[in-house]
């Protein structure tokens, strides 16, 4: 639900949030979820010491949630005692327990509550939070969480509000339409989960002040013709764009294809931007 706040200032006047069902102010869970957290230490956006994603930095401070993209507790019913809200990424997590007294976290799809059952395993059924090789997944049913290599951990699809949808199965492969709209082959015994992630509204936050965003990492973005002379575009005659836009380094940054893994490439069957 998106909760919008009374304009006792600028920069709450437009600003909006979600209110989802997180129980992280739960104590009775706090001994629980301390063994599953991990201290965030080191530069944000460096590599080196020198800058390699530009414009972010590490943001008010927070600790890291284990997740458990492997989903490999296989055969072993787990049951949802929380949801809990993630600093680190855009949906909550569901923090799940196992009959041997292990508690591990998974991302919390759409339409998983508090005290729902999941499972891993090959003989799953086809139910919210169940994760399952694609090879045994029916047509057309939303999953989340891919596997690019069996028991590698999931990869793809992570975001709140994101799903894939099976969409055929060919001998050992699947094929997949990505929430970007790129359709491509995954090997048919890499797992998945069922269901769409969460939070789908978080898309609809309006943050209202700059602040905000700091808190999360993100700092102040300053166009490159605005640049002075160590930029591609800055110097002073620079405000009349002259030359196909670039990023700090001189590489086409508008349209240009950069991508260059051709172990990955070859399953891509549709390109996203193929219309």
């Amino acid at each position: 639900m998106i909760r919008k706040y009374k304009p006792t200032s600028p920069g709450r006047r437009d600003m909006t949030n979600i209110v989802g069902q997180s129980s992280t102010n739960n104590r009775k869970n706090k001994k629980i979820t301390s063994k599953l957290t991990i201290s965030l230490r080191g530069a944000v956006g460096r590599s080196a010491g020198r800058i390699s994603v530009q414009h972010r930095f590490a943001g008010a401070k927070k600790r890291y949630r284990l997740i458990d993209f492997k989903r490999n507790k296989y055969d072993i019913s787990g049951t949802v005692i929380s949801i809990d809200y993630d600093p680190n990424r855009t949906c909550e997590i569901a923090l799940i327990s196992y009959p041997d007294g292990e508690y591990r976290y998974i991302l919390s799809p759409a339409g998983l509550n508090i005290g729902d059952k999941i499972i891993s395993s090959e003989k799953a059924e086809a139910l919210t939070g169940n994760a399952m090789p694609m090879k045994n997944i029916p047509l057309g049913v939303a999953i989340h969480n891919i596997e690019l290599y069996p028991k590698a951990g999931g990869k793809f699809i992570r975001s709140a509000g994101t799903a894939g949808q099976l969409t055929a199965k060919e001998g050992k492969y699947v094929t997949v339409k990505m929430p970007s709209g790129e359709v491509r082959n995954f090997l048919a015994e890499c797992y998945a989960t069922i269901g769409q992630v969460g939070l789908e509204e978080w898309k609809l936050i309006s943050f209202g002040k700059a602040g905000r965003r700091h808190h999360m990492g993100v700092r102040p973005t300053t166009r490159g013709k605005a640049r002075s002379d160590g930029h591609p575009l800055g110097g002073s005659y620079s405000q009349a764009m002259g030359r196909q836009p670039v990023d700090k380094w001189g590489n086409k940054s508008k349209g240009k294809k950069t991508r260059n893994r051709k172990h990955t490439s070859k399953y891509i069957v549709k390109d996203r931007r193929s219309k």
